[in-house]
């Protein structure tokens, strides 16, 4: 299911040498591979895969670079009260895995680390991430450290916008924006957070080669991550 874009500004990715046009959206052609193959948006250099510590869910500390190393890994920054964005991105992700064969599934790793961590406690994100797949890490900290995390695959930090528009008597629900996964939210939405809506794919050789913005599918994403899974040989 395409992922949406919450504005029009444009959001510059040095590192990865791109330009995301709105949040996090992208240049791919859904269900068209790339020149080395991949479906999503390639970067003209391929980063390593970053260090940074984060907490998890259970509170303790998790060094994505170290955790995650030698696995096919999707990475998304978001937040709970998101109104269309981060649902979507991980009903995407789940959709991919349920099409991905169990052996490569089980040896792939998601996490979606918090943009509102002001917001997001420990036990609110292991609910949300819950309804999309127990296995998701979910990870938190300081917004300084959260904003080092963003910095380290080369997205913007996030910032809190204005209020999220909701329907007349109704905090908690808003008009879904077309393509966005069913969802539904506990309690008001409250304040908006700006933040990129990419999702960082990374491989069995922990470098980063593509990414996944709005437009590209759990199609895209599952035809993917057998390559992914893969060693380079070069």
């Amino acid at each position: 299911m395409p992922r949406t874009c919450a504005t029009a500004s444009r959001l510059a990715v040095g590192l990865l040498g791109l330009a995301l046009l709105g949040s996090g959206c992208g240049t791919a052609r859904p269900g068209v591979a790339g020149p080395t193959g991949y479906h999503g948006a390639e970067p003209d250099q391929v980063p390593r895969r970053p260090s940074f510590t984060l907490t998890d869910t259970s509170g303790a500390p998790y060094d994505f670079g170290r955790q995650t190393a030698g696995r096919p890994t999707l990475l998304f920054f978001g937040y709970t009260h998101c109104p269309d964005e981060c649902p979507t991105a991980m009903a995407d992700i789940s959709a991919a895995l349920r099409a991905t064969g169990s052996d490569l599934r089980g040896r792939t790793r998601v996490v979606f680390v918090t943009t509102d961590p002001a917001r997001d406690d420990a036990s609110t994100l292991r609910r949300w991430l819950d309804t999309y797949s127990p296995d998701t890490v979910g990870l938190s900290g300081t917004q300084a450290q959260v904003d080092a995390a963003l910095a380290s695959v080369g997205a913007p930090a996030a910032t809190e916008a204005g209020p999220q528009p909701t329907l007349p008597g109704q905090p908690g629900e808003h008009v879904h924006a077309p393509g966005t996964a069913p969802h539904t939210h506990d309690g008001p939405l409250g304040y908006g957070v700006q933040h990129t809506s990419v999702i960082f794919a990374f491989n069995a050789s922990d470098r980063m080669p593509v990414v996944y913005p709005a437009g590209s599918s759990p199609a895209d994403i599952a035809a993917d991550l057998p390559v992914l899974g893969r060693k380079e040989t070069t």
